[in-house]
């Protein structure tokens, strides 16, 4: 008895491998789920796809769902503000200027770990500074920083 692959059985397999990703915590199996869904949508309209064509299609559409989610979606979703995070967790952490203020222009602090979301924040100080100058957060004023220079 020779077993073949039908469409149904890759729509079952898609939908368990994406009700399987509830159970999961890196949102990878969602991807492999959808590429079963799209050897079901091939087979629908080609059911004479062999089976080496069906893993093909199984495998590229599932490495590409991962890799548009990974490279171009996810990166847009992250949030960038610093709304509804502790202030306080970041009151007296240092940074090194990059880029000093002038006249009307803030300053910029680059931190060697993120902070809030960011590496790089928009800054302003009572003190003159100069780019190299370490400075620590003093108060956090919307999105800019206010740092001050301690000796």
């Amino acid at each position: 008895m020779d077993f073949q692959m039908l469409y149904w059985h890759w729509l079952v397999i898609g939908m368990l491998l994406i009700i399987g990703e509830i159970f999961m915590t890196s949102f990878t199996m969602f991807w492999f789920g959808l590429g079963g869904l799209m050897v079901a949508l091939a087979l629908g309209l080609a059911p004479e796809l062999s089976l080496s064509w069906q893993l093909l299609i199984w495998a590229v559409s599932s490495a590409v769902f991962t890799l548009l989610w990974f490279k171009l979606i996810r990166p847009r979703m992250k949030d960038r503000t610093t709304a509804g995070i502790a202030r306080e967790s970041a009151i007296g952490e240092s940074g090194q200027v990059i880029k000093a203020p002038a006249e009307e222009l803030r300053g910029v602090v680059r931190f060697t770990t993120p902070l809030l979301g960011s590496d790089e924040w928009p800054f302003i100080c009572e003190d003159p500074v100069r780019p190299g100058d370490r400075v620590y957060i003093k108060d956090i004023s919307g999105n800019t920083l206010v740092v001050e220079c301690r000796e």
